[in-house]
């Protein structure tokens, strides 16, 4: 896949899709949870939703723009849980609400941690999408709760990589979304600094 840098400058959340965009997008999850981004080609995609490939083409001019549509799916909610924290008055209830959002996002669309944490052309492609890293720096931003020493950053990545980490990892498969957000909410909370 090449890295179009076109879309990798286009705002968070900046289309609506069609009711064909979106059965592409939710057929290329599966498939790229299952096979990887490399190993799923358009064709797959197409078959899996019954279409030509000529029909996906219509709905997108290349694989990278249903990466980046993907992509968008778990992004979109991320920025509108920084930005529903930044509005908290204390720094401690901003921390609070982006955990618990964050949590919520990474247990619904699990299948979807696994891709944007371990496929390496998502990696690539994330690494170079402008809109994602400014995302990510307001999630450090607002996880250091305004400071930025060792512990406080030490304090950010664990939970940030903790919430991500879990989700995926293979002692937690069996568990149900419920007993996992809870569980997963309760350890993020012992990390949290008593005042903030």
């Amino acid at each position: 896949m090449s890295t179009a840098k076109a879309p990798a400058t286009r705002a968070l959340g900046s289309t609506s899709h069609t009711a064909a965009q979106t059965r592409i997008v939710e057929a290329a999850l599966v498939l790229f949870a299952e096979h990887g981004i490399s190993g799923t080609s358009l064709q797959m995609i197409a078959d899996a939703i019954g279409v030509t490939k000529a029909a996906v083409y219509h709905q997108y001019n290349s694989k990278d723009e249903i990466v980046l549509a993907v992509t968008g799916v778990v992004l979109t909610r991320l920025e509108v849980a920084v930005t529903a924290a930044e509005a908290e008055r204390s720094r401690s209830r901003a921390r609070e609400v982006l955990i618990a959002e964050m949590i919520d996002l990474a247990v619904e669309r699990r299948r979807v941690a696994s891709i944007l944490q371990q496929d390496p052309v998502m990696l690539r492609f994330l690494d170079e999408h402008a809109p994602f890293r400014r995302v990510m720096e307001r999630v450090n931003r607002l996880m250091m709760g305004g400071a930025s020493d060792p512990p406080s950053r030490i304090r950010a990545a664990m939970i940030i990589a903790g919430i991500g980490g879990a989700v995926i990892h293979p002692l937690v498969l069996g568990l149900d979304d419920e007993s996992l957000r809870s569980q997963l909410l309760k350890q993020a909370r012992k990390l949290l600094p008593l005042r903030a």
